[in-house]
């Protein structure tokens, strides 16, 4: 749906791909496939988008690292005046919420309570993020490679990887971490870029099962805590690649439209 003002044209679909680049850092998944998007509303070239979360005592620099990624995001969109966005329901909320209508950054807004910026945190979960994206690609090749050697996979660079969603996943999470990206790059690095013997092959393989596993289970356990918490949100999430969710869910964001005056 668009809206039309005197100046620009604000598209509906344009801040829904913007609020796609949103990530979740410890799920890895856009806050508009996980249902944490409650509303998007737009008022002549302005936005306002309210935020919803599992519980009302989720991490606060998780909080507010995705919304004020939100608020950033949208800020970029061409056309838009004012952004507004707010978190709502959350123990924080009316601090996060203060934070956020004056820039005052992460530590401006939590004071004493904030150690660093969230720039070390970003660049943990970042790091967790490519782990399993590499570990999900390799799965994937084994599997389908019967006679690839598990102690082999070290080996494997990134042209030997088949085209797909979890080859373009892994090529964006070594973007975000300054990685090579070339053809001949292997795929099995840490977060340095630097590969492992064969013989220590099988043990990274594992550590980066484990940390596969662990974001997906927390990111299937917070979307089901989601519809708990909030009836009728599971229409606004997208389904997992796995299929471990319900099967009606979608992309769609509530969006509100108000008219205006001329």
């Amino acid at each position: 749906m668009t809206v039309l003002t005197h100046q620009r044209t604000v598209s509906g679909a344009d801040l829904r791909r913007a609020l796609d680049t949103v990530i979740d850092p410890e799920l890895d998944e856009p806050v508009t496939d996980l249902g944490f998007v409650r509303s998007v509303e737009v008022d002549g070239v302005d936005v306002t988008v309210h935020l919803r979360l599992p519980t009302s005592f989720c991490s606060p620099n998780f909080a507010y690292l995705m919304a004020s990624d939100a608020k950033d995001a949208l800020s970029g969109v061409e056309g838009v005046g004012r952004v507004v966005v707010e978190l709502d329901d959350h123990h924080d909320s009316t601090l996060i919420n203060a934070g956020l209508a004056a820039d005052a950054g992460y530590v401006g807004t939590f004071g004493h309570e904030a150690e660093s910026s969230l720039d070390e945190l970003r660049t943990t979960f970042r790091r967790k993020a490519h782990t399993a994206a590499a570990e999900r690609v390799l799965t994937e090749l084994l599997r389908s490679t019967p006679d690839l050697r598990e102690e082999a996979v070290g080996q494997v660079r990134l042209r030997q990887l088949p085209a797909g969603r979890t080859t373009d996943a892994l090529l964006r999470r070594r973007l975000a971490l300054g990685l090579p990206d070339d053809p001949d790059s292997l795929v099995l690095v840490d977060h340095e870029g630097r590969g492992y013997p064969a013989d220590e092959v099988p043990m990274a393989l594992r550590r980066a099962r484990s940390t596969r596993i662990s974001i997906d289970g927390n990111a299937h356990f917070c979307r089901g805590l989601l519809r708990t918490r909030y009836e009728g949100s599971g229409a606004d999430q997208a389904p997992r690649p796995d299929g471990a969710e319900p099967a009606d869910h979608h992309h769609l964001i509530p969006l509100t439209l108000k008219e205006i005056p001329r």
